[in-house]
């Protein structure tokens, strides 16, 4: 799902689509780049920071096991995610979405369509992260995806560092 998701925003920021309204509360507009990793540069730390923290809390909230959800190492099924529940097992406030069928379309589909589903899922995740790696391949080693190189643009910073600067290894002197 994650790869799914990175293959769409990877095309929808390509195609320079982005929201109209203002992207920090200081009106702080969204980047008008179109190179996906150069505009992964222009927003800010902390609008990064925040989507590590959504990223952190849902990797949290997806090893949760509760009375209604086993974990996927403790004999429950991989790839279902824990719906969001609220009371003493689940988070303090209601949510009135899940992630996964949010409106409830899949409680009357039988098991065979379910697991048929699932498998088509599996294969599109695989797919969506071969697109990625290839975008970046192109983007970074000139000539190495030939069908890509006139579509991406080159990108000639660093494609698997987060932020600008290494916050990591900053208090070491890396």
């Amino acid at each position: 799902r994650v790869a799914m998701a990175a293959f769409v925003g990877y095309i929808v920021h390509a195609n320079g689509i982005k929201f109209p309204w203002a992207m920090q509360m200081d009106g702080t507009a969204f980047p008008s780049e179109t190179n996906p990793p150069a505009l992964w540069d222009a927003v800010s730390d902390d609008a990064k920071w925040q989507i590590f923290g959504l990223i952190g809390f849902l990797e949290f909230w997806s090893e949760l096991s509760t009375p209604q959800h086993k974990h996927y190492m403790a004999g429950g099924k991989p790839g279902d995610f824990p719906d969001f529940v609220s009371g003493p097992d689940g988070i303090p406030h209601p949510v009135p979405f899940n992630l996964y069928d949010p409106f409830k379309f899949s409680k009357n589909m039988s098991e065979e369509t379910k697991e048929r589903r699932l498998r088509a899922e599996l294969n599109n995740g695989r797919l969506a992260q071969l697109g990625l790696f290839g975008f970046a391949c192109a983007q970074t080693i000139p000539g190495s995806v030939p069908a890509l190189s006139s579509i991406v643009s080159p990108y000639d910073g660093e494609f698997m560092a987060p932020f600008a600067t290494n916050v990591i290894g900053a208090p070491f002197g890396l």
